[in-house]
């Protein structure tokens, strides 16, 4: 399709022509936001190309945005979480620089793991979801998952022959966040499967995971005790280790706002 033009196209015209033209080029931020930027623009008496450029970097901005909406999604995070959401002062035992650290997504273009073990309620989950945010929103590609889900997944591909190809699904992902491993006991078979994919990634792509037992108590988890060792080794060589304790923030929440309710 090719546009009309002329020279001297009134306002109307050039708004429509405009519109059109942000359709047939696919910029719909530029077609949204052209009216107010223009309005700016006369009001602020910029240059042409002054208007010009804010017009790009309107459209820039956007597709950037949605592009870390799309990850976020893709990552399949069971809730929202954000590190400013999360409260430091109701849980000591978390670094606040170590987070803001670990923020800046170093370790994830490294190649590096993270361990996130304590009890429940101490933040891990929270932590874990929102540090994956963070990558996902900085250009990384992120899958989130339960331990127990990722080996029921890990057991029916291999049933169905389709083992390698679910491995090097997860061994591309920059950053892969397991949630709530060491929580339930998994059978040899589940732990070997488990362990190639925490393989594939080794020193290529960072693993995430948040645990409520310590490594010494996930013997219960992986009952064979040099395989345990060994899916230990993987996730802690080069890596950040990071105890959010045993008391329950969440719970002293809970009896914090109860008290206040009583109170009133």
């Amino acid at each position: 399709m090719t546009l009309p033009r002329q020279r001297g196209l009134t306002e109307q015209a050039a708004t429509t022509a405009t519109d059109t033209a942000c359709r047939l080029l696919r910029l719909p931020s530029i077609r949204n936001e052209f009216a107010d930027i223009a309005d700016r623009a006369a009001k602020d008496q910029m240059t042409y190309r002054g208007f010009l450029a804010e017009l790009l970097m309107a459209e820039c901005d956007d597709r950037a945005r949605r592009r870390s909406e799309r990850r976020i999604k893709a990552a399949g995070f069971p809730r929202e979480k954000s590190l400013q959401a999360f409260d430091f002062d109701a849980n000591p035992n978390v670094d606040a620089a170590t987070i803001n650290t670990l923020a800046s997504c170093e370790w994830i273009k490294k190649g590096q793991p993270l361990c996130l073990i304590g009890d429940s309620g101490t933040g891990k989950s929270h932590m874990l979801i929102a540090l994956g945010t963070e990558a996902a929103m900085k250009g990384y590609r992120v899958r989130y998952t339960l331990a127990t889900k990722l080996v029921n997944e890990l057991v029916e591909a291999a049933n169905e022959k389709q083992l390698n190809k679910t491995i090097a699904r997860y061994g591309r992902v920059d950053l892969l966040c397991i949630d709530e491993l060491g929580y339930m006991e998994l059978d040899r078979h589940g732990a070997e499967l488990l362990f190639q994919v925490l393989t594939e990634r080794e020193e290529k792509n960072s693993v995430a995971i948040a645990s409520n037992e310590s490594f010494g108590g996930w013997t219960k988890a992986f009952t064979d005790p040099r395989l345990c060792a060994a899916i230990v080794d993987r996730l802690t060589f080069n890596g950040t280790i990071i105890e959010t304790g045993t008391d329950s923030y969440r719970l002293a929440s809970t009896r914090a706002r109860a008290e206040h309710a009583e109170a009133g």
